[in-house]
């Protein structure tokens, strides 16, 4: 009988580097792994076309994806986990800017709907005080769910968010890196600000994670445990995780940051309503640990 061959979007992790190279297979199925550069540019096929059978995703996307009846199911499979701080800039030729003072500013993101860019906002506005709806979001991309209507300000195409920055069009910008002296960390001392914010939320902010179709999922369960055996697998292989471990396995690992960019996501108007951790998967899913 032939194997089951899955179509299969993952980023070039290390805890990933054993099942793309072979060294790590299932018996029952292989993963026919299809390479997309940066990983982020799966996520709109698989959203909208359901383009391939195991997908990495951004976690808010899929929270997006799930409020607009896309079937997808998730697993408790972190891909990417990282403390946010270190992802806002501005530019320090145009002077001093702190987070307490964005109000009032043009701040740029590549979408509204990046999965960075709700954990940043989630910490600017609970964390900061920051009324987000008093700042000007200026954005280069549509969101990967199509349903969801973007009101922020786009900006021109032929521009580049770092370098409106640079040219003093935008005030900040989140989401981003950079090795231009000029171009300063929002937060003073961002590891440092994560330490503190780890030590009073005692969460690691997730950002991407798997999805499966929902097709795959209710026609063959015991592949997507598989699947989800042959991530963790991969995982183990890396040796013992730092502490505290960026990529968390399983529901209960994964429930404080997920109860947490819910809540953000919601704040933001990203999703109708606060959705409960068990709502994000299935009956399946919803047992992995």
């Amino acid at each position: 009988m032939d194997r089951l061959k899955l179509r299969t979007v993952l980023g070039s992790h290390p805890h990933v580097l054993a099942l793309k190279s072979g060294e790590l297979r299932s018996e029952r199925f292989d993963l026919d792994f299809i390479e997309y550069t940066p990983t982020n540019t799966a996520f709109k096929p698989m959203v909208r076309e359901q383009a391939f059978d195991v997908c990495e995703m951004a976690i808010v996307t899929y929270l997006m994806a799930k409020a607009h009846g896309k079937p997808l199911v998730l697993l408790p499979a972190t891909m990417l986990g990282r403390f946010q701080h270190g992802y806002a800039l501005y530019n320090s030729e145009r002077g001093a800017l702190r987070p307490s003072n964005l109000e009032g500013k043009r701040v740029g993101i590549r979408s509204f709907t990046t999965t960075t860019g709700a954990w940043i906002r989630g910490i600017l506005a609970n964390d900061y005080g920051v009324n987000l709806d008093k700042i000007g979001w200026v954005t280069f991309e549509d969101p990967h769910v199509a349903e969801y209507v973007d009101t922020t300000e786009r900006a021109p195409k032929d521009r580049k968010i770092l370098q409106m920055l640079l040219d003093g069009e935008l005030d900040a910008v989140l989401g981003e890196t950079s090795n231009d002296p000029r171009l300063k960390p929002l937060f003073p001392d961002p590891a440092a600000e994560a330490a503190t914010w780890y030590a009073r939320r005692g969460v690691v902010p997730v950002n991407h994670l798997v999805v499966v179709t929902e097709a795959l999922a209710k026609s063959r369960p015991d592949i997507v445990a598989g699947v989800y055996d042959l991530l963790k697998a991969g995982k183990a292989k890396t040796g013992a995780p730092a502490l505290p471990d960026l990529l968390p396995f399983g529901i209960e690992a994964n429930r404080k940051p997920l109860e947490l960019i819910i809540d953000y996501a919601y704040q933001q108007a990203l999703i109708p309503r606060r959705y409960a951790v068990e709502e994000l998967f299935d009956d399946t899913t919803r047992r992995m640990n």
